[in-house]
This record gives structure tokens, sequence and C-alpha cells, in this order.
């Protein structure tokens, strides 16, 4: 049994079609289609069978593709622990993660890395909670968040990791009647003009929770997703908004005041696959992350 056969049937299954397996790898659809006939060839067993325009897994290739997950896993703890005794970490990390996050985390995490045999690859990709489980499977490290716990909405397969706990303020233009404020509850900002990201995204949700305790529908004037757009709309006038304290640089053009009567933290999750997690690179580069991740926690609060 070829786990080289094993890993395409659970790629299969977690891509859904032969194209988008074939994409991902860098193969044409007719060699990923080939390398399936070989594996039926050699494990004599029908694996794939026509629905559709496409393919899906047989019964057969579902239990397969299912125990694809531990074989990468313990070859992946194999050579983890042939890592650990030649004490390498070493190789490259991909990391996919969302702006605000990296622009929290990454510059510590790089310059704690800078003596490491690691390459970190970052790209910054800004998309709905639900849409992180998903991109595990092109990276080594998916950086998300979540307004509900440690365990973003799609993840439960995945290895995820706390990596800071953020408040999340509302964001006053200079001079607003808040401004005065020590902190905002839900009620103070009834009849207020927002600015914020679409719905699906943490920051909208904890908007509609705002909604669900004042009692009023908020005004929406903008829906944007870029937190540097937001802060220059905010610093206009244009509405108010929900900003994470640690990589909103615009204090001398707007102000950051605390919500009360609302949960308004964010867990930002470092998430990967189980076989990926193993990598002594890639546990190395969590733990410098949760590091740097643990001194913001602390600054914001000194008491904890």
């Amino acid at each position: 049994m070829d786990a080289r056969h094993l890993a395409l049937l659970r790629d299969l299954r977690d891509r859904g079609s032969v194209q988008a397996v074939a994409t991902a790898s860098q193969r044409t659809p007719s060699a990923v289609s080939q390398q399936l006939r070989t594996a039926q060839r050699d494990l004599k067993i029908k694996l794939v069978e026509p629905e559709g325009r496409g393919l899906r897994l047989t019964p057969a290739g579902e239990l397969l593709a299912q125990c694809a997950g531990d074989v990468a896993a313990s070859l992946a703890r194999a050579q983890a622990s042939l890592d650990e005794f030649l004490q390498r970490p070493s190789g490259a990390v991909k990391i996919v993660t969302l702006p605000s996050a990296a622009a929290a985390l990454m510059p510590g995490a790089l310059t704690m890395l800078e003596d490491d045999s690691i390459e970190v690859i970052v790209e910054d990709m800004d998309v709905p909670e639900s849409d992180f489980a998903h991109l595990a499977h092109d990276c080594d490290i998916v950086i998300g968040h979540s307004m509900l716990g440690e365990i973003p909405t799609g993840a439960e397969a995945l290895r995820c990791r706390t990596l800071a706990r953020e408040p999340l303020d509302i964001a006053l233009p200079m001079g607003h009647r808040l401004a005065s404020h020590e902190w905002v509850t839900p009620h103070d900002l009834v009849g207020e003009s927002w600015v914020c990201p679409p719905d699906g995204y943490p920051f909208a949700t904890l908007r509609q929770a705002i909604e669900q305790v004042s009692g009023h529908p908020a005004r929406v004037r903008q829906q944007v997703r870029d937190n540097r757009l937001v802060e220059s709309l905010v610093s206009a006038g244009i509405g108010i908004a929900v900003l994470p304290r640690f990589s909103t640089l615009s204090a001398d053009r707007l102000h950051l005041r605390p919500l009360r009567g609302v949960a308004a933290t964010r867990w930002v999750v470092g998430m990967s696959l189980p076989d990926r997690a193993e990598r002594v690179a890639v546990r190395r580069v969590l733990e410098v992350l949760s590091h740097v991740g643990a001194d913001l926690t602390h600054a914001s609060h000194p008491e904890t």
C-alpha cells in the first residue's frame, strides 16, 4: 500500500474534484486520474466512481482517505523524532494569516526566528471564519480568529492552538461625543453610523451582538474588510467601527474605547492539519507565535 495513494484519496475527498486536486498539486487532471487508476490496480479494489461529470470516492475509497491522515501523522512524527534527535528544526513553514493577526504577531515572530534554520513564508488572506479550515490543505499553519472560542467554525478536525486573546475596541473619530468616555456600552452606540465587514466575519458578529443587546439595528454605512481602510474611514468621520487593539496603528487619528456589556474579545488561533502539526519546524514556529501573542495579551491585561 503506497502512502502517496492514500494521500491522493484524502486530497480528493477534501478538495472535491480531480481538477481541484490537479490545480493544488500543479499537475494535469489526466495525471491525477492516472494515479487514481494506478492505486485501484495496485489495491485491486474500486476506489472512485462517476458522479455527474466528476468522480466521487467509493466506500472503500472513503475508508482509505480516512486512514490517510493517521498514516501521514505517523510519518510526520517519525521525521519529527529524527529532527529532534539531530537538533535541527529546519525547512520551509508556510503561513496563511488574516492581515490583522499578521500585523500583531509576525514582526516579533520573524525577529525571534532570524537565527533558526527555518524559512517562514507568509501570505495574508482575509476570508470568513468558516473558510479558514479549507486553507489548511495548502499551507502548514493558518492563523485565523473566532469570537466564539478556541476552535474556529469548521476547524474541528485541525490541530488548533490559541496564540492570543485580543480585545476588540470601538473606534471613534477624533472629537466624537463618546471620546471622553473611559468605555462604551451597546446603548451608547444607538444611532451611530457604522463601518464594518460583511456578515460572516467575526467583527460583523460583534456588531450584531451589539444590536441585540441595545435592541436597535445598526446603521451600516460602508462594508469593507481591510482594517487600514476602516481606520481611514473612521478617521474621516464616516462612522464608528470595531477594530483589534494590538494592530490598530492610528491612535493619533482616532479613539479606541473598550466595550462593556458584550463579550468583545477574539481568539487568535493557529490551525494545522494533524500531520503538518507534527513537524518540528511547525511546532517551533507555533511556539514563537504563542510567545509573541502571550506578551501582547499580558500587555493588554497586565493583571493576568
